[in-house]
């Protein structure tokens, strides 16, 4: 009966132990849920941080049970001891990086960006998606380091190889030189403000907006619902548009070509009806300009404003087609057309250029004049020799 004792104190122990850690999570929970009737967002951190909370403690207060229940020599019990350790050190880093992610998405969320002036928050957003994931990567390697050293011959080889930590991280640079390029590329793109989540780019020629930045890539939204993931260092290496850096405010151009006969006076008076009654005008820029007029046709260049990309697209669908009607309906002659002259007349003879009136000569640039004569010399004049035999200069 005397070798039951043990086991008996060990389970009653542990009994007492889980009943102590539900009692503790039971307050716990109560007192997160008293905070949220005036703190909403304690409610997110409960559910959050339930599972590895209620855990940790579980696992704490069996830890503690079994070290004062369990006799010290018995021979499973360091190896039992051992894993206590590893499950508390894996639980807590878990614990504490959603509670980390918990608080930055709070923050994040702080910043709204379906406003019309969100250069900030998109901004900042940018910056804290950077920073959680930052966090929680660094959370897991403290934690992978943490466990690594719980074992003896770990942290022997550890002590040896601090000695080739150059060596080591050299050849780990070179080997990893990619990888890590993105990675300071991502942290750069984060606080150097070049672009931010919901940023209007456009990227090897596809318009689209930022959806996501990560540490080694970053994914854009095409217009047609199509996702293009480039690299981060594509953008701190390769010139790209960013539409939204400053404001979302944009120029758009409508280019026509059209006939000689086009009325540019009352097509810019119909312009001026279309966006006044258009809601996708900012009412900040209308211009209408003849800008070229070679070719056999006319090129008109309309510009227009909007608030955003999005809008300013649409504007300018909606202004090309209404200056297209209006070329229909008031301007047929306006037109483009292509003319050929059509003639049976046979070409008159060429006639030979009469000569100078006064010179009887054709004029010239090095001839026909005296003056051309005299530039004509500068290029054709006889130039002075030494002959062999005699001792003055030949000509």
């Amino acid at each position: 009966m005397s070798e039951w004792n043990p086991w008996l104190q060990f389970a009653v122990a542990a009994l007492v132990a889980v009943i102590a850690a539900l009692a503790a999570i039971a307050v716990t929970t109560s007192i997160v849920r008293i905070v949220a009737r005036r703190r909403p967002a304690a409610l997110g951190l409960l559910a959050s941080a339930r599972l590895p909370f209620r855990l940790l403690l579980v696992v704490v207060s069996l830890w503690i049970a079994c070290a004062a229940s369990v006799p010290a020599s018995l021979g499973w019990w360091p190896l039992v001891s051992h894993g206590f350790v590893i499950a508390v050190i894996v639980l807590a880093s878990w614990l504490v990086g959603s509670v980390a992610s918990f608080g930055l998405t709070q923050a994040v969320s702080r910043y709204r960006i379906d406003v019309p002036d969100n250069r900030v928050a998109r901004r900042v957003r940018t910056q804290l998606q950077i920073v959680r994931r930052l966090v929680l990567v660094a959370i897991t390697i403290v934690g992978a380091s943490a466990v690594l050293m719980t074992f003896p011959e770990v942290r022997t080889v550890g002590a040896s190889l601090l000695a080739s930590a150059g060596v080591v991280s050299i050849i780990a640079g070179l080997a990893a030189q990619s990888t890590l390029g993105n990675v300071f590329a991502g942290v750069q793109l984060a606080f150097s403000d070049a672009i931010r989540v919901d940023d209007v780019v456009i990227v090897e020629g596809e318009w689209g907006l930022i959806e996501e930045i990560t540490l080694t890539y970053v994914v854009v939204k095409i217009w047609d619902d199509r996702r293009l993931v480039v690299p981060s260092t594509y953008f701190t290496t390769t010139p790209f548009q960013n539409w939204t850096r400053r404001t979302s405010d944009l120029l758009g151009a409508i280019e026509l070509d059209l006939d000689w006969r086009v009325d540019p006076r009352a097509m810019r008076v119909h312009l001026d009806d279309v966006l006044e009654r258009s809601e996708l005008w900012d009412g900040r820029v209308k211009v209408l300009q003849v800008t070229d007029a070679v070719g056999g046709f006319v090129r008109v260049r309309v510009l227009v404003s909007a608030s955003d990309a999005g809008r300013l697209f649409d504007l300018r669908c909606e202004v090309r087609e209404e200056l297209v009607d209006w070329v229909h309906r008031h301007g047929v002659d306006a037109l483009p057309k292509t003319r050929v002259a059509m003639s049976d007349e046979k070409a008159p003879p060429r006639r030979r250029a009469e000569p100078d009136a006064t010179t009887g000569a054709h004029r010239g640039l090095f001839s026909g004049s005296p003056e051309a004569e005299e530039r004509g010399m500068e290029f054709t004049q006889s130039i002075s020799v030494i002959d062999p035999d005699e001792s003055g200069p030949l000509r």
